[in-house]
């Protein structure tokens, strides 16, 4: 039996992973810890295979607005969390990056593609941190402990915070929305429980670029949402040169509608982790 701890006992991918390896009730012994305050550090990580670390502050969280904090528990900690899992004799520490780390998506009418020689450029404190602790947390692979950083995009599903919450409740309510060609990796977060299933199954190390089998498109995600509910969305052409214009006052208008996609030649693993494709995604997630 693999036996697996989770940091961030109360974090959306963290919860997501052991409801996905409860399926497998003989095969995995998952435990969480929460790393508030310094209690954890006196609690002993030995018999562990891996440790998940999904403890964090993200870059939509209204827990902070620090520079200092992002750095405090993006960085250090996870750097902090890692040492104690290498000297109580983990096997694997898995760390959960983000796309963000290459900073912001191009702008509203062109085309950003990740592949595995673009360097990361972050924009922002927090993805700067993210960077600054896989800086720290690489060195420390080895043959006795593998690191193993996921560079996610966007995760979504029910009950999932940020952008994609936001569309659902376009696609639910609103009768039209811009018709907008875009292109966005992004990252079901079934399809992601069962990434991380395999690599600790292979006690995987390095870096890697989960997405879904196919590229999303905001315009074509909230038509989706609302078929899902049985609605038809009228979606209104025309509109990319308008939204260019607000996008040059409006963070959140190139949020949506801008392009950032990684080159799917990253993203395979052995076997098939993407239990879901797209709309098959969004029909889970929106029933």
């Amino acid at each position: 039996m693999k036996r697996i701890l989770i940091t961030g006992a109360a974090s959306y991918t963290g919860r997501a992973i052991r409801q996905h390896l409860s399926s497998w009730p003989g095969k995995y012994h998952v435990d969480t810890i929460s790393l508030r305050g310094d209690s954890w550090k006196s609690e002993s990580f030995s018999g562990f295979d891996t440790v998940i670390h999904t403890a964090g502050i993200a870059h939509d969280s209204a827990k902070s607005s620090l520079k200092d904090d992002y750095y405090r528990v993006n960085t250090q900690l996870a750097f902090d969390t890692a040492r104690k899992a290498m000297k109580d004799g983990v096997s694997q520490f898995v760390f959960m990056s983000s796309s963000i780390v290459y900073g912001r998506p191009a702008p509203i009418g062109k085309t950003r593609t990740i592949t595995h020689g673009t360097p990361v450029t972050p924009a922002s404190y927090y993805g700067d941190s993210k960077v600054q602790a896989e800086n720290m947390l690489l060195p420390l692979d080895s043959g006795n402990f593998r690191v193993c950083v996921l560079r996610c995009p966007m995760i979504y599903g029910k009950n999932c915070r940020g952008n994609y919450r936001l569309l659902s409740r376009i696609g639910r309510w609103l009768p039209f929305f811009p018709k907008v060609s875009n292109k966005r990796s992004m990252l079901y977060v079934k399809n992601f429980a069962e990434f991380v299933r395999l690599i600790a199954e292979d006690c995987a190390h390095g870096i890697f670029w989960p997405q879904n089998g196919e590229y999303s498109c905001t315009s074509d995600i909230v038509r989706m949402i609302a078929e899902s509910h049985g609605r038809k969305m009228l979606m209104i052409p025309g509109c990319e040169i308008p939204l260019k214009g607000i996008a040059r006052i409006s963070g959140m208008v190139s949020k949506a509608f801008g392009s950032l996609a990684y080159d799917m030649s990253l993203s395979g693993y052995r076997g098939n982790y993407r239990l879901y494709d797209l709309r098959g995604s969004i029909e889970d997630t929106e029933g």
